[in-house]
């Protein structure tokens, strides 16, 4: 069973990767693949090109020595034994298997209608709703003086934005101090309450003039952006809502399809 489960692994693994090879180089003539550098990094997920000089070097002598190892087996009798037919035999089971159901998924996808895409878009809308999003920075102090202390500096400022990231860097004991202040795109609910309200007031370029106190001290929020609320288009969704609904059709058709080949299937359990 392990072996039957390596094998089948081994044949869906081999079939999802791409098999067109870049110039990584040669082992005796034979090139080394793409397929051959991602079965060597596993799935993982990361990629070759993202790795630094080292790894990358790794990498190589380790898919160098695994082909010397196949060459050198190729030259052996191992093709002709029994234990390599019958686990070929099984990675073929497996990888005709694997095929056939991602082409049955491909044609049941394919067949979805606009009208139907659009029909569960309308009665989904809700589950498309962006909410409100802020883009903001911020300066946290301990004390209200020193935020009092910031703020005046701040309304003296000619060039406020490049201000405000100065004494994030020199000032801020938040985590984001080192960037400027900046906390990216949230929503409303990702915030204490009172940095919420107070960040939600402000208008693109705005900062607070008053300090806004939460459980972490005092805050100067400026706000670089915001999004207001809204629904995703058809448009924006269309691909996600075929394959969810590509995939419901699917699971209902194996499950169909498994109940009528187990009732014409002679089937002996120990």
């Amino acid at each position: 069973m392990i072996k039957k489960n390596i094998t089948i692994a081994l044949a869906s693994f081999l079939m999802v990767t791409s098999l067109h090879a870049k110039d990584y180089g040669t082992v005796n003539g034979e090139p080394i693949t793409d397929t051959d550098i991602q079965m060597t990094m596993g799935p993982s997920g990361m990629k070759f090109d993202a790795l630094n000089d080292a790894m990358k070097k790794r990498v190589l002598d380790m898919v160098v020595d695994r082909t010397l190892l196949a060459q050198a087996a190729q030259k052996t009798d191992v093709s002709k034994s029994d234990e390599y037919k019958k686990q070929l035999e099984e990675l073929k089971s497996g990888l005709i298997l694997d095929v056939w159901m991602k082409q049955m998924m491909t044609k049941i996808e394919d067949n979805l209608t606009k009208e139907q895409l659009e029909a569960y878009y309308k009665e989904h809308q809700k589950n498309y709703i962006t909410p409100k999003q802020l883009k903001a920075r911020h300066i946290l102090v301990k004390t209200e003086d020193e935020a009092k202390a910031l703020i005046k500096e701040l309304n003296e400022a000619k060039d406020k934005k490049a201000k405000f990231i100065e004494l994030a860097k020199s000032k801020s004991t938040g985590p984001s101090g080192a960037t400027g202040g900046d906390l990216g795109w949230f929503s409303l609910d990702r915030m204490v309450p009172e940095f919420s309200a107070g960040a939600d007031k402000l208008k693109k370029g705005e900062f607070t003039t008053t300090p806004v106190k939460s459980q972490f001290g005092y805050h100067i929020i400026m706000l670089d952006d915001r999004k207001e609320a809204g629904t995703k288009s058809f448009a924006e969704v269309e691909p996600m809502i075929r394959e969810e609904l590509g995939s419901q059709a699917f699971g209902k058709k194996v499950q169909e399809l498994t109940k009528e080949l187990r009732s014409k299937a002679k089937i002996e359990l120990k």
